[in-house]
């Protein structure tokens, strides 16, 4: 584990500097949300990830990746420190004093630190209410290119009421896409908060043009820690308005979970039901006989081999009830796993997923006398590195990211149209801002 300054000269640069000061910043690594879900209790990579998120503002995270480290490691003074730091720098003045509260009682804390916590708590004294809410803006932008980009089969033929004619689709295309999301948190008590988030998406192909779309998001999320677990209830309003396709309507809402066994292993689980509705439209008059009902589960476990690398595997089911039954009901097993590597020079995840999909009743606008049945395969690799590191002159503070993913799917069925292989490449960028 890196040991981390705990002096009194480096807690007052954390409250002038408004961030934690490691002893070497040439080893910083650009580590992503995904990573520290797949190893949450991985010290040396949530604290690396809590700086990073510190200094581009996203205190939210910072705090609740020390405040999970803190519980995991109740004896380890650096992780108290460090978030106190960040606690004053955000004006959580409850929180800070019951840190400070609990680095009192400790009695391996030197004089010149208990000196140095009582300023601390002096000046928290002193300090006006702070701010009820938090509010952040992220961006991003980005472009894909797909060989495949509307499934055309392999044969470039497809079923239609038993006979067969041919896939009239693009197959190649690039499509554009950017999206904006405000975000609001605010605490509730000393373990729980809650979150607020708007999204809007553009998509825009180069050829598919009547493929366009935007899509807007509304999310509401309470997190909240019961014993060693974190547990996150949420609620998800979603609207897809397509340029000639019908337009679409979802509400999602569920429940999230994990807790760790050990510093290596964690386990996560998850429900949730939604609702999809699709609007007829005078190019796509049967949309509403894809209106479902789905329930979904899920399982997983993550595992920690070194500061290098981690692994995380997970199983899921989920159930589709159409409400016309055209064919459209169908059952889903998936099974992904993925490795991670945190480079020095950029963070690497590996990843495949399966999933087996059952339909429960032929669909006689494809085919009358056969059940959909077919299994996908997708393998993708990503690639995530802060900007600055390549061009430090455009972003010192390593605060934009630069994203490359590659995926590739194979769809194997027993009825033809959904037969097909598909490759596409990703290049995107990202920024966080915070706005109070």
């Amino acid at each position: 584990m890196k040991s981390y300054s705990t002096t009194k000269n480096i807690i007052k640069i954390f409250i002038i500097l408004l961030s934690f000061i490691t002893k070497s910043n040439s080893d910083e690594k650009n580590i992503t949300y995904m990573q520290i879900l797949q190893n949450p209790n991985d010290l040396d990579l949530n604290l690396k990830y809590a700086q990073q998120q510190g200094k581009i503002g996203n205190h939210k995270q910072t705090i609740s990746t020390l405040e999970r480290l803190n519980m995991l490691y109740p004896e380890n003074i650096e992780i108290k420190l460090y978030l106190l730091s960040v606690l004053v720098q955000t004006d959580a003045p409850q929180k800070a004093f019951n840190i400070i509260d609990d680095i009192k009682l400790r009695k391996d804390v030197s004089a010149e630190d208990l000196e140095s916590v009582a300023e601390i708590e002096d000046e928290l004294k002193g300090r006006a209410e702070p701010k009820l809410w938090n509010f952040y803006a992220d961006i991003s932008t980005g472009v894909i290119h797909s060989n495949n980009v509307n499934n055309v089969s392999k044969t470039r033929t497809k079923l239609s009421s038993d006979s067969i004619v041919a896939f009239d689709s693009a197959k190649h295309d690039r499509t554009l896409s950017g999206s904006l999301g405000l975000t609001a948190t605010r605490s509730i008590g000393e373990a729980s908060s809650f979150m607020i988030n708007l999204s809007q998406t553009e998509s825009e192909q180069y050829f598919e043009t009547s493929d366009d779309y935007d899509t807007y998001g509304l999310t509401l999320a309470f997190d909240t820690l019961v014993g060693n677990q974190s547990l996150s209830p949420y609620l998800m309003l979603s609207k897809t308005d397509y340029e000639d396709d019908a337009d679409s309507f979802s509400l999602m809402s569920g429940i999230g979970g994990y807790f760790s066994v050990g510093e290596r292993h964690s386990f996560s689980y998850g429900y949730s039901y939604s609702d999809s509705k699709g609007n007829n439209n005078s190019s796509d008059t049967t949309a509403n006989e894809t209106n479902a009902i789905g329930h979904s589960y899920i399982i997983g476990h993550d595992y920690i081999f070194s500061d290098l690398i981690s692994t995380s595997i997970g199983l899921g089911y989920s159930d589709s009830d159409a409400k016309i039954d055209a064919g459209n009901d169908y059952e889903t097993y998936d099974i992904n796993l993925r490795i991670n590597f945190a480079f020095p020079w950029a963070y690497i995840s590996i990843g495949d997923a399966i999933s087996f999909n059952d339909y429960k009743k032929a669909d006689s606008t494809v085919t009358s006398n056969r059940i959909r049945s077919d299994v996908t395969n997708t393998f993708d690799i990503m690639l995530t590195k802060a900007l600055g590191d390549f061009f430090p002159s455009l972003d010192p503070n390593r605060a934009f990211f630069i994203n490359l993913s590659y995926e590739k799917v194979i769809s194997e069925a027993n009825i033809l149209n959904y037969d097909y292989i598909g490759d596409s490449f990703s290049l995107s960028f990202s920024r966080s801002f915070k706005l109070n």
